[in-house]
């Protein structure tokens, strides 16, 4: 008996952990697949016998015919053992890997209030520009760049001594005044007498009178003359008109300083200090029904409501601080009204010009869902979670979301509070496939940086 055959060669690949098994070449060689034996009576002569059941006795001349259908009898048996290859691959791949391990927990349910969030600046309650009210030549600086200064504390002084000249100028002239006023006082009494004795005319009299009160006059206006020149002279002693922080000098030594026009530093106050913010048209009136239920108008405050502001820098707690202030009409332009809230900066840590971030209760207490804002997904334009059933199954469900609370985003719609949800490792959370779940337990204020980025995108 004499057999050659071909060969089938079958290559199989693992592609993201899914065994996929595919036939690249199948080549089938069967030239000659024959099967000879002599037979006695036909002496030399082959005799040709099929080699598969399925085939038919042919005559010795149908050697290509019988070829043919060997070859088609293996391309069939190759079809029907590709598939029993690709389950087995994709089964003993399926056995090697176990499902991903994920942090899940169920959402935080409390009573909350919402918060209205506003972007603002602050401003400092009282801020100064040191301008000098005489003009002169500067002589001296008393105060280093940046110190905090007290109100009445010396900062510049102007040259004096022109303004000490005129001091005793007008001083002389007081007394000119004086001694001139004194001998008109003279004059007069002693007119008086000799008028009253006949020895004087009355029209003499009446000259007397009118030269005494004019001295009396001149003398007043000397004296004005002289606290106008000691005025002066003060004015050249730039004093500190309020408590704060004085910023650098913006005149030196020597330069011309214009009288009331030369700004010569600004000081600002730090504590107090005003966070200002606009409020829109909706939610102002709702501040303003607000404060008249507590018996006060918005524009006094509505009877110190609360107001916590945050800074950009997220370490610092959020500071607290009261509204005392607001315009008594809405922007045309832009359908806003300025409000103003006072926050005590014992620290100083709150500087003018700084941007926060302030909330104040906009609602009545309510029972919400909170979870943490890295737990929350994006699929396309829409919010989701990720919710794990008993059996580590994990699906979708889109919800609304509301403002942040102690930590948490509040959800509006979508979850209960009972269902159990993926807060860390979400990028190897995909809906449909199975998780191991390691469950853990909010805690009431979530204060953690995310480790894994809050927005991420849904893999279907």
């Amino acid at each position: 008996m004499m057999f050659r055959a071909g060969e089938i060669r079958f290559e199989a690949r693992a592609m993201n952990g899914t065994a996929r098994v595919a036939a690249d070449r199948l080549s089938v060689a069967a030239a000659h697949h024959t099967s000879a034996a002599h037979d006695p009576k036909a002496g030399d002569r082959p005799v040709w016998l099929p080699c598969c059941p399925s085939m038919s006795h042919g005559p010795a001349g149908s050697t290509r015919s019988l070829a043919e259908r060997i070859g088609w009898s293996m391309w069939r048996s190759a079809l029907w053992v590709l598939p029993v290859l690709s389950s087995l691959v994709t089964t003993s791949v399926a056995f090697g890997q176990a499902p991903p391990v994920v942090t899940v927990a169920k959402p935080l349910v409390r009573e909350v209030v919402d918060n209205d969030e506003f972007i603002g600046r602050f401003e400092a309650v009282n801020e100064v520009s040191v301008r000098a009210r005489v003009g002169g030549y500067l002589q001296e600086v008393h105060f280093e760049d940046g110190a905090l200064v007290k109100k009445g504390d010396l900062l510049f002084v102007i040259d004096q001594r022109p303004f000490v000249t005129a001091l005793n100028e007008a001083s002389a002239s007081l007394e000119v005044a004086k001694s001139n006023m004194t001998f008109a006082e003279a004059q007069f009494k002693r007119a008086q007498s000799l008028a009253e004795s006949g020895s004087q005319s009355v029209a003499t009299l009446d000259d007397r009178r009118r030269d005494w009160v004019s001295a009396q006059a001149n003398v007043r206006r000397a004296q004005a003359s002289v606290d106008r020149a000691a005025l002066d002279l003060d004015y050249t002693r730039i004093t500190a008109p309020i408590s704060g922080r004085i910023d650098r000098r913006l005149i030196s030594v020597g330069n011309l300083v214009q009288a009331d026009q030369s700004t010569l530093t600004t000081i600002v106050s730090l504590d107090p200090i005003d966070f200002y913010f606009d409020v829109d048209e909706r939610r102002l009136l709702n501040f303003a029904k607000t404060a008249r239920a507590q018996g006060a108008d918005l524009q006094q405050g509505g009877r110190d409501v609360d107001v916590q502001v945050r800074i950009t820098d997220g370490t610092e707690k959020p500071f607290k601080g009261k509204l005392n202030f607001a315009e008594n009409r809405v922007d045309n332009e832009t359908g806003t009204i300025r409000v103003r809230a006072r926050f005590a900066n014992k620290d100083l840590v709150l500087q003018p010009g700084l941007f926060g971030r302030a909330a104040i209760e906009a609602s009545n207490s309510y029972r919400a869902v909170l979870v943490p804002d890295e737990a929350i997904g994006s699929d396309q334009s829409q919010r989701v979670v990720f919710v794990v059933a008993d059996d580590g199954t994990v699906s979708t469900k889109q919800v609304r979301t509301g403002p942040m609370l102690y930590g948490y985003r509040v959800i509006r719609e979508g979850l209960t509070g009972q269902e159990t949800i993926v807060v860390n490792g979400l990028m190897r959370a995909r809906a449909g496939s199975k998780v191991t779940p390691d469950r853990t337990e909010l805690p009431a204020v979530h204060n953690n940086i995310a480790p894994e980025a809050a927005s991420l995108e849904v893999v279907r």
